[in-house]
């Protein structure tokens, strides 16, 4: 979201107090905010809570000019229509949405989605009886069949008392439609499988060997290739990452597990970004019981775990095949052994011990090299950066 400019519309909802976190997560993503209120979202929350947490002037009236910038806008509603990326709606009550629907235009914000040719997303929040009344489930159904997202309600606890579908979505719903709102939809209709973090082969029941990967990298990859249009599985050893909203989330533990699903899953994958940090070797024998401390170990004996990329179904045509090369040194050289060894079509390599780069940070430092003989060494930059730039290299392999 760095850079777009997103006008953030609130409403007369209960749930109005919460578009001011809404809003700031939007600025921390690198989005330009301006907020539009209602007469009826003013009720419940002063303006002046977000021009002090977007650092503009929000916009409140049609025909008032003495909020916003010194340009003084004479027409606010085509001027912010004009530079707009994208506008969410959050909360959205049911009068906005039926205006919204039957193309009233009595406000600014109602007038401003009009003038807008950008994208529109909006966030229920009401009573469950109002979101499951005819009128407004057929107010919605006219929204979508526009293009507007118009995204469901949480079910819980609702402000009248009563427990139902009405509560404003969670936040990192409505930042995953903005964000795949905002982007090209270049991976519609392509299936993508995608490993990540790490796995646990057990020493015993309670102890096991593992690694530091975090997930972060393979959870960049997912809601990436999700925002652009893909269908996508995140096949995920254990991490603390919560799962990644509108795709599908397949928990495995050990080296094994991920095999199975990988290989069974693997025929109807267009492509396949094996992320993950898998284990190399495992126990031979695991023990079956808890081994007592007293006890010791005086020799660990291991195993090499099957390498899931040799491990693969005869391709067909128009497959891709991801791979990742985490190394402390010779990076170009043994990166592009892997490349061959493992007949892949891209692998995405990155050094250890570069600061920045590797396990559990939110940046990495990454090195591409494809079965062409291409090879691109990359700045640092954020793992969502590089997320795309994977997916980038991907689109253009011949």
């Amino acid at each position: 979201m760095t850079g777009k400019s997103i006008v953030l519309g609130v409403t007369g909802s209960i749930a109005a107090y919460k578009a001011a976190s809404l809003a700031r997560r939007l600025l921390t993503e690198g989005a330009i905010v301006r907020v539009v209120m209602t007469h009826s979202a003013q009720r419940f929350v002063a303006p002046l809570t977000f021009e002090a947490l977007t650092g503009h002037p929000v916009f409140t009236d049609l025909f008032e000019s003495s909020n916003a910038p010194p340009t003084k806008m004479v027409m606010p509603h085509l001027a912010l229509a004009d530079g707009a990326d994208l506008i969410a709606i959050a909360p959205a009550s049911a009068h906005c949405v039926a205006k919204l629907a039957h193309g009233l235009a009595d406000d600014l914000l109602t007038t401003l989605v009009l003038a807008a040719e950008c994208p529109v997303v909006v966030a229920p929040a009401m009573d469950g009886g109002m979101w499951t009344h005819p009128a407004v489930c057929a107010n919605v159904l006219t929204l979508r069949q526009r293009g507007v997202t118009v995204l469901e309600p949480e079910v819980g606890p609702l402000a009248s008392g009563r427990v139902g579908q009405g509560r404003f979505p969670d936040e990192d719903i409505i930042l995953a439609a903005i964000s795949g709102a905002l982007c090209s939809k270049d991976f519609r209709g392509r299936r993508i499988l995608i490993t990540a973090g790490p796995t646990q082969e057990p020493l015993d029941p309670v102890r096991f060997l593992s690694n530091r990967s975090s997930g972060k990298m393979g959870w960049a990859l997912a809601e990436a290739a999700r925002d652009r249009g893909a269908d996508v599985v995140l096949l995920a050893g254990p991490t603390s990452l919560a799962p990644v909203p509108n795709v599908e989330y397949v928990p495995v533990v050990t080296s094994e597990e991920m095999r199975k699903e990988v290989v069974t899953r693997f025929p109807g994958t267009d492509v396949l970004i094996m992320a993950a940090a898998v284990a190399d070797f495992r126990p031979s024998r695991p023990a079956r019981g808890k081994v007592p401390k007293g006890r010791g170990v005086r020799m660990l004996a291991l195993e090499p775990t099957t390498d899931i990329l040799k491990d693969l179904p005869p391709r067909r045509a128009g497959q891709v095949v991801v791979g990742f090369a985490a190394e402390t040194g010779e990076l170009v050289a043994r990166a592009r052994g892997k490349l061959i060894d493992k007949a892949l079509d891209l692998i995405v390599a990155n050094d250890l011990t570069e600061p920045g780069a590797g396990f559990g940070t939110d940046t990495n430092r990454a090195t591409f090299l494809d079965r062409t003989g291409r090879c691109d060494a990359l700045p640092l930059m954020s793992k969502p950066e590089l997320a795309h730039r994977i997916l980038d290299a991907v689109l253009t392999l011949p």
